[in-house]
């Protein structure tokens, strides 16, 4: 007790000194671990954001001296049932393979004569015209093997892609919008043409089961990524799966999300940052840690040109992200161009050193 004034507050309790100390503690034989293996990403997501999360981590995934790597786990949404991914479940009763063949696309990186075909798309306007040629052998595979999952192993060992994809479930699943205005609207491509302000989303049927090893690896991550990408289409029913937004409660993995860089015109007009992030939390709880933000101000023209097509920058307000229990980490994200996008390079560098030193 000597040196320690009683009279005046502690900054925390005994029981709370602890509590962070063991936290630090495992945090600590966290990182050590990392030394010796491969660093364990999680990356969730859809459509073009998360592709573009895997190009970048893809670059980095073979070891080099002084690097282990990088371990990489795609998670992708399976409530697409637009375009060729759309007909295929209509007609076949496939799942749709539109987000994953992308995903497998981005991870084989380098110059694969495959990727080229896999993302071939036929022409006219019959018939074959609109399916993806890796679309259509995704769908064969699986119908030959009769399991999906295998389907998109074997599709990637043609590819060569640096990681495994895997849907978030095997279930067919359509995504069941309730709009602002009370209405109630099923199906991804139905939400979309919706062009109304979404207010929660569920899957049908609900909580499906998770596929084979994803809880797994989303308890032995060492960091989990989530985004960019439409928050309501893309990111979400990933979480709304069986056991999913229990595992990101529970693992020691850092949480984070990417930031979108722009609003999406009829599903996240007028979100800032801190409204993306609360969209999670009132769907799933508290499963975020950090937000990655772009700190670079895109071209004024650029900017005008997005603006006319009804999509304006997503508002980031740091105090309020910290006031929310969120950690934000600001850094140069932007690729150079006419067109407002993350660069990939950029991304994947920001993300690697925050899963190595542990923010």
């Amino acid at each position: 007790m000597v040196g320690m004034d009683l009279d005046s507050p502690l900054p925390e309790s005994w029981e709370e000194a602890r509590a962070r100390r063991e936290r630090d503690a495992d945090r600590n034989e966290l990182l050590q671990s990392q030394l010796a293996r491969p660093t364990r990403i999680v990356a969730i997501g859809g459509g073009t954001g998360l592709p573009m999360v895997l190009r970048g981590l893809a670059r980095r995934a073979a070891p080099k001296p002084g690097d282990p790597g990088v371990d990489i786990t795609a998670v992708v949404a399976m409530s697409d049932d637009g375009g060729s991914s759309g007909r295929l479940r209509r007609l076949h009763g496939a799942l749709p393979p539109g987000d994953i063949r992308n995903c497998l696309v981005a991870l084989a990186g380098g110059r694969n004569a495959l990727k080229e075909v896999f993302q071939f798309r036929f022409g006219g306007a019959r018939g074959l015209a609109g399916h993806a040629v890796g679309n259509l052998l995704i769908a064969a595979l699986a119908e030959l093997k009769g399991d999906f999952l295998e389907a998109v192993r074997m599709s990637g060992e043609l590819l060569g892609a640096r990681g495994r994809v895997l849907p978030c479930t095997l279930e067919s699943v359509q995504l069941v919008a309730q709009m602002h205005d009370d209405t109630e609207v099923i199906g991804e491509r139905n939400i979309c043409r919706a062009q109304g302000r979404v207010r929660r989303v569920s899957l049908s049927p609900r909580s499906p089961p998770p596929v084979e090893g994803l809880l797994e690896a989303l308890y032995t991550a060492d960091l989990v990524t989530i985004g960019p990408g439409s928050l309501y289409s893309s990111l979400l029913p990933n979480l709304l799966v069986d056991g999913v937004a229990q595992a990101l409660r529970e693992s020691r993995a850092l949480k984070v999300m990417v930031a979108n860089l722009m609003s999406q015109p009829g599903e996240t007009d007028g979100m800032s940052c801190l409204d993306h992030v609360q969209a999670v939390r009132n769907h799933v709880g508290p499963v975020l840690d950090a937000v990655l933000v772009n700190g670079t101000e895109p071209s004024p023209e650029a900017t005008r040109r997005y603006g006319r097509r009804g999509s304006f920058a997503v508002c980031v307000d740091t105090r309020e992200l910290i006031a929310a229990g969120v950690v934000p980490v600001r850094a140069d994200l932007l690729k150079s161009g006419s067109r407002i996008r993350h660069d990939s390079r950029k991304v994947a560098a920001c993300l690697l050193k925050m899963a190595r030193s542990g923010l």
